[in-house]
């Protein structure tokens, strides 16, 4: 009779513990913040307005970014590994509105994946160990388009919505590539099908260790910060040069993000305290915001209202108020936070 009462006894509770979890889970809003842990591997979804976190989802190992698919149903994890010999070579897929996991995408010999951007329902990504990048069709989760930069450490990657231009930055190599689209002057594939588009390349020669990047609103320009030699690369995207060069004393920059109106330039570094602030239209320095030991992911909130910091070293997420430049509010999503992204559900 008593080993009964002990069995009936787990099985209530375990039941109860049960159904208490799926009282806890609060269904995805329309609007989440993404934040990837590099510690505990997981992708946490975070409601903007309370700061809380909804959910964390089993992501793999190495995440170091993500993006969310323009319904915001979906996000992809990339598991970088580095981007030497032993790097990995898979997206991790997540479920946002049923918070789970997918099967994850195996991209084969493109290893070492890292930058990841949508664009034109594609899911886009770089290669560091193939020198390359490419691009996913989620329908069928098999890469369908693979792009060779020639350039070392193909780290990060901006697509133009339009597909009419490709951007990277290379850190080994000192380079930003640009991809342009073009149409083939045959009229006609072989089987009199359209031709497929072309990109041609051009080389642009930045500072040493290129890593983030971000174009301006309107689409003139595109800032990158240089982390080993602490300087900012202008580069003029029309004329496909480097017009000024800043120096802006971020030696270890990890991030560059500008505001949504294009006013301000946010720069996160791993190797010191603050994330520095620049006028864009001055192009000068005029803040540093202290936030710990060190930081990486920037994400702006769509709203103009909010940045949101990862301090990898730290563990936790900062929120910077773009009014008074000053940290608002932490969030603690996991530890070693890396790679943000928004969510908007259409």
């Amino acid at each position: 009779m008593p080993h009964k009462i002990v069995s009936r006894a787990l099985v209530f509770l375990s039941t109860t513990l049960a159904l208490a979890v799926a009282l806890a889970a609060q269904s995805t809003p329309r609007e989440s913040l993404l934040i990837l842990s590099k510690h505990d591997h997981t992708l946490a979804i975070v409601d903007p307005v309370s700061l809380k976190v909804l959910a964390k989802i089993p992501i793999g190992d190495d995440p170091h970014e993500v993006i969310a698919s323009s319904d915001g149903k979906t996000a992809w994890v990339s598991n970088y590994g580095g981007g030497g010999r032993g790097a990995l070579h898979t997206l991790a897929v997540v479920d946002l509105i049923n918070q789970k996991p997918l099967a994850p995408i195996d991209l084969g010999a493109m290893r070492g994946p890292h930058g990841l951007d949508f664009a034109g329902g594609k899911v886009w990504f770089t290669a560091e160990a193939a020198k390359a990048f490419g691009s996913v069709d989620p329908a069928s989760g098999k890469v369908d388009l693979i792009i060779g930069t020639g350039q070392n450490r193909t780290h990060m990657i901006y697509v133009a919505q339009d597909l009419s231009r490709i951007f990277t930055t290379n850190i080994t190599s000192a380079t930003v590539s640009i991809f342009e689209k073009v149409t083939p002057r045959m009229s006609s594939g072989p089987t009199g099908s359209p031709p497929a588009p072309e990109w041609n390349q051009t080389i642009v020669n930045v500072g040493a260790g290129d890593e983030g990047f971000d174009i301006t609103p309107e689409g003139r320009e595109l800032w990158t910060a240089n982390s080993q030699d602490g300087t900012i690369s202008i580069i003029n995207i029309a004329d496909k040069r480097v017009v000024q060069t800043l120096a802006a004393n971020v030696r270890g920059a990890n991030r560059l993000k500008f505001t949504p109106d294009g006013k301000l330039v946010f720069v996160s570094t791993l190797g010191g305290p603050d994330v520095v602030v620049f006028d864009a239209g001055g192009r000068k320095e005029i803040k540093r915001i202290p936030v710990g030991h060190g930081a990486a992911g920037i994400q702006m909130q769509l709203d103009g209202s909010r940045a949101f910091v990862a301090c990898t070293p730290d563990n936790y997420v900062v929120a910077i108020d773009l009014k008074s430049l000053s940290v608002a509010a932490h969030i603690d999503a996991g530890g070693n936070p890396d790679g943000l992204a928004w969510a908007v559900q259409h």
